[in-house]
């Protein structure tokens, strides 16, 4: 298993979901060891996608360095982490990633246009050693556990007719993450959209790029991509926070209600022990290279 870029630079133009702006993004192949950073042409300033430079997460995962920020990374972050993409530049002209259809596979399909190429050191990857679990005093929890393979459950509970109860159990590859995860749009319910707007936020917002609820229904003429598109979105955005890791994972992740802000303090709490993970090579960790030779083997030139 080597390190992985693009084969060649893609650019897309899209609206920011919160200020409804457009916004122009490129993404650009890097050489090995370089990570994945952000670099806003606009203000001329570089973020790396490192948990230090997370700001916010009370609406999206948001970083930031020297007062710039980027807002509304996690559902790009997904696509990349989910093709294991190590190296590489988002290189925006403004302060949000677009938001495309409210979901991931937007870009899935501009990582594939540029081509996912391997390079010529080894990957690594972050082992998951002992549980890490945060937990709130209302019930919502978020956990990483020691395991062979790449795994994410999650729960949601909504009391609301057209979300419910419902879980989902997403056993990691990429062809998996294009069908089943990667399609899940975001929603939000049409009494938040109104007072988020009232305070300048989710101006990009619509049903064009989000599932939009009222109190008993779901409003999208074109109805629902899966019955348990909710909790599919959760996992897409699970996938995009650990990107903050660094690393891509080998354990299992598990939520309950889990959010943006509970992911960042997982990732954080992680790292608090050297004791919780190990930075393994995949050339000579044999085991744990299987694992990544089922779950990644697609995709690539």
């Amino acid at each position: 298993m080597k390190q992985r870029t693009l084969g060649k630079s893609v650019e897309i133009v899209g609206i920011g979901l919160h200020k409804g702006v457009p916004v122009k993004m490129r993404l650009e192949p890097l050489s090995e060891d370089s990570g994945i950073i952000i670099y806003r042409s606009d203000a001329g300033v570089t973020i790396p996608l490192k948990k230090e430079f997370v700001v916010d997460t009370k609406m999206a995962t948001v970083l930031g360095k020297d007062g710039v920020i980027v807002s509304t990374i996690e559902h790009l972050l997904s696509a990349i982490y989910a093709y294991g993409i190590d190296n590489l530049r988002i290189v925006l002209d403004n302060d949000e990633i677009p938001i495309l259809d409210g979901s991931a596979a937007g870009y899935c399909m501009l990582i594939e246009e540029a081509n996912v190429i391997e390079q010529d050191k080894p990957k690594k990857a972050i082992k998951i050693k002992k549980d890490v679990v945060v937990t709130t005093e209302d019930g919502k929890r978020v956990s990483l556990k020691p395991s062979n393979k790449i795994v994410y459950d999650f729960e949601i509970k909504f009391n609301h007719p057209a979300i419910g109860e419902q879980k989902f159990h997403f056993d990691y590859s990429i062809e998996e993450y294009k069908d089943s995860i990667s399609k899940a749009r975001t929603f939000g319910f049409l009494h938040e959209v109104q007072y988020l707007r009232s305070i300048g936020l989710a101006l990009g917002g619509s049903m064009e790029n989000a599932i939009v609820l009222d109190e008993t229904k779901i409003l999208n003429p074109e109805g629902l991509r899966y019955d348990d598109e909710f909790v599919r979105h959760k996992i897409l955005d699970a996938i995009g926070d650990m990107a903050l890791l660094e690393y891509t994972m080998i354990g299992e992740y598990e939520a309950v209600a889990g959010s943006h802000h509970l992911n960042h303090l997982l990732t954080k709490k992680l790292y608090e022990d050297p004791e919780n993970y190990e930075i393994i090579d995949l050339e000579e960790a044999k085991e744990e290279a299987n694992t990544f030779e089922l779950a990644y083997s697609k995709q690539m030139s």
